[in-house]
């Protein structure tokens, strides 16, 4: 069984909109604009490249990724590893084809078969609506959060507000940085 891992950005009041700069947000580019940068608080996104041996993504996150992550050299890793759009809307000609092969799967069914393959970890980026729907679902085995230390308010929450039975975590790697970034990884008890 393939393990399936999020990893966000997420402000303490757990917004992960638009972290990156992305356009229609209030807050957008928090990441970068609001907490100093230290390259050591980053170290786990490296290695997330070198663990996972494909990636998922929902549609609006595979919009925005795929004309910009190919030709990003701190990207380069996911260049050749087999990208998931789950989505039930985007078209295969709307693939971009210079982003090695990629996959749409229409459903949650979908994702819980390819969890059942062979084959590494599958790394989830961005995509707060499938983040929120795998998580429901029971699909997600790990998480990997750098939590930023701003309330953002309003925006895209990484969990959803669905009445559901806890869920049980076990922190399993943490850290604090110097500029009040922390480093929380989670792994999904069963």
């Amino acid at each position: 069984m393939r393990t399936l891992i999020s990893t966000a950005f997420v402000s303490l009041d757990g917004v992960v909109e638009a972290p990156g700069g992305e356009p229609g947000y209030r807050n957008s580019g928090w990441t970068f604009k609001d907490v100093e940068f230290l390259p050591e608080a980053f170290e786990i996104k490296e290695r997330e490249q070198k663990e996972a041996t494909a990636m998922m993504m929902g549609r609006i996150s595979y919009e925005a990724f795929s004309p910009v992550w190919p030709g990003m050299e701190d990207f380069a890793d996911y260049n050749v590893m087999p990208k998931y759009v789950v989505s039930t809307t985007l078209a295969e000609e709307n693939l971009v084809s210079n982003w090695g092969e990629t996959t749409i799967l229409r459903s949650l069914d979908d994702v819980a078969a390819l969890k059942e393959t062979e084959g590494g970890p599958i790394i989830v980026h961005g995509s707060a609506s499938l983040n929120q729907a795998l998580s429901d679902a029971g699909l997600i085995d790990r998480y990997h959060l750098l939590v930023f230390p701003l309330l953002l308010g309003a925006g895209k929450r990484l969990f959803s507000a669905t009445d559901k039975d806890t869920q049980k975590l076990r922190l399993v790697e943490h850290e604090a940085y110097a500029n009040g970034l922390q480093k929380n990884v989670f792994e999904v008890v069963r």
